[in-house]
């Protein structure tokens, strides 16, 4: 049976971690959002295992990251280390400038729970769970989707302007648009083995990769009581016999687990692929997350990067609805987001191959430069520092270099700063994901942005006194940033990405709305709840 058609702004195919934070997004600046789920409840098993400061970032745009942070484990160290045990390579992840712990580990089900919790907040948001999406159909003005529900066979129609396909690694959508899914899969299949912890053991907090030739081994901790462990399946291995509780306790038993310390979970083997999607938007339809690009868990940015697509993709949507943007700012989504996406994907792959190495002569030698490469102290906070990681800095998209100044397109710290009622809140908050113009000299008119409604803020040294128009950088980290960019003038886009800068008496360009962009207030905080274990 058909139901009548129902209209919305975007429909998003698929309910993990990145289609359930483009809701958030998209329901707490206003946007129409119907969201189809094939799944009745939450995927019990945990697939990713931690995230970064910049996602947390983005979901404190959402106002869940508090909340979050309550059922993530962060400050945890890391281990590289040869098959005797002994670290070869150890690190302690610095923050990187946004805000938040660098890395916390994660136990997803509990994560997306808080999240879809957080959806509940927005009327404008319908759920569509149990409901596969057989049919998608688009023109020039909209997109059709067939959904049917899997209880009762009933079939919905939906309408809307944009579609967001976050329907995982094989995502049907992307088949049935014709789009390749260029890359490799790697001939090493890894099992997953899932733990709930029973008693402690001395690095059971830690994260130790055991980069043994024999049989490599990742070792993690994950909140709320539960510990990963993977290793490959080795040739001429059965993947049935590896999955077995007895196969699973050779493994364990291997690194000193016992029954009276972990209980066994699951089990699953998967595969590493290294794949991008020749096109992400193909007319009203977008791909986003594992749809689009799939990379190896050694840095654990897979789900991170599905959550970057969508912080990226979601406000420009919202602002092409309201009529502020024209479509073709869309078309930044992809060149904005695919070149740092693919140079996540060559990090994971470099460390990749240090955990992997199987050749017993490459893997002495690996040990012994480490160690020696972590007694230069360049090299060790290059490592500790994460200059390695790649930050969100892009070159092209929705950006004005007119001005030839260095900072734009890159997105600004997260410092805590002092309101003018002299109140202490982090950066964003303040900003609350509106389109600003920051400045550290005497205030201009710059008309045309003042004319466009976006806000102007002096910022001040810290040690300042709280004034009426201003904010003070608490921390002094906003202040010299903008020295080192020879920048005394930013506009930002509400992702915190510099749009446009200026030195000096040098003016800033032409805003780029149709009309006055809209005050966006950010999404509302949850109760504190419950531990889901």
């Amino acid at each position: 049976m058909t139901t009548e058609l129902h209209d919305y702004d975007v429909i998003i195919v698929g309910y993990g971690p990145v289609g359930v934070t483009a809701a958030n997004l998209l329901g707490g600046m206003g946007v129409r959002v119907a969201v189809i789920e094939r799944d009745a409840s939450i995927f019990p098993r945990a697939r990713a295992i931690s995230t970064d400061e910049e996602t947390i970032r983005i979901w404190q745009g959402i106002g869940l990251a508090e909340r979050l942070k309550e059922d993530m484990l962060a400050g945890r160290p890391i281990d590289f280390v040869d098959a005797r045990g002994r670290s070869f390579l150890s690190l302690a992840p610095a923050p990187r400038g946004n805000g938040h712990p660098p890395q916390l580990f994660i136990y997803q089900p509990a994560m997306e729970q808080v999240l879809r919790d957080g959806v509940a907040r927005y009327p404008n948001v319908e759920i569509l769970l149990g409901h596969d999406c057989e049919l998608v159909e688009q023109d020039g003005d909209s997109v059709t989707v067939t959904a049917r529900d899997l209880t009762d066979d009933s079939v919905r129609t939906l309408r809307g302007a944009y579609l967001i396909a976050a329907d995982g690694g094989s995502s049907p959508i992307r088949t049935r648009l014709g789009i390749g899914f260029d890359g490799r899969t790697y001939h090493d299949r890894w099992v997953v083995i899932d733990t709930k912890v029973k008693r402690g053991w001395d690095t059971v907090d830690r994260l130790r990769f055991h980069c043994d030739p024999a049989r490599p081994a990742v070792d993690c901790p994950t909140p709320l009581g539960h510990h990963r462990w993977e290793f490959p399946v080795l040739p001429g291995e059965d993947e049935q016999d590896l999955v077995s509780h007895d196969y699973i306790w050779r493994l364990l038993r291997r690194y000193g687990r016992t029954p009276d310390e972990v209980e066994i979970l699951r089990a699953v083997i998967y595969s590493h692929h290294v794949r991008f999607a020749v096109q992400w938007r193909v007319g009203r339809i977008f791909l986003a997350g594992d749809a689009a690009h799939a990379m190896p868990p050694w840095i654990g940015e897979g789900m991170s990067s599905g959550v970057r697509d969508v912080g990226n993709l979601s406000w420009k949507l919202a602002a092409v609805l309201r009529g502020e943007l024209s479509d073709d700012v869309l078309d930044s989504y992809e060149v904005e987001r695919k070149p740092h996406v693919r140079e996540m994907t060559a990090q994971a792959v470099r460390f990749g191959r240090i955990i992997t190495e199987r050749r017993h002569s490459l893997t002495v030698a690996r040990n012994a430069a480490f160690r020696v490469l972590m007694r230069v102290p360049a090299f060790r906070a290059y490592m500790q520092e994460a200059g390695w990681f790649p930050d969100t800095s892009y070159r092209k998209g929705m950006l004005d270099h007119s001005g030839g100044n260095r900072a734009v397109g890159k997105q600004l710290p997260q410092p805590w700063v002092r309101t003018d009622g002299g109140e202490r809140a982090r950066l964003d908050d303040v900003l609350a994901g509106r389109w600003t113009l920051l400045h550290t000299g005497a205030s201009r008119p710059w008309s045309a942005w003042a004319a466009s409604g976006v806000p102007c803020l002096r910022v001040a040294p810290v040690g300042s006194a709280p004034a009426r128009g201003a904010i003070v950088d608490d921390e002094d980290v906003f202040i010299p940033w903008m020295h080192r960019h020879r920048a005394t003038a930013l506009v930002l886009r509400p992702d915190v990405v510099v749009y446009a800068a200026a030195t000096g008496d040098a003016d800033l360009p032409r805003p780029p709305f149709a009309s006055a962009p809209h005050t966006t207030v950010g999404g509302q905080a949850l109760p504190p709840a419950a531990t889901t274990t």
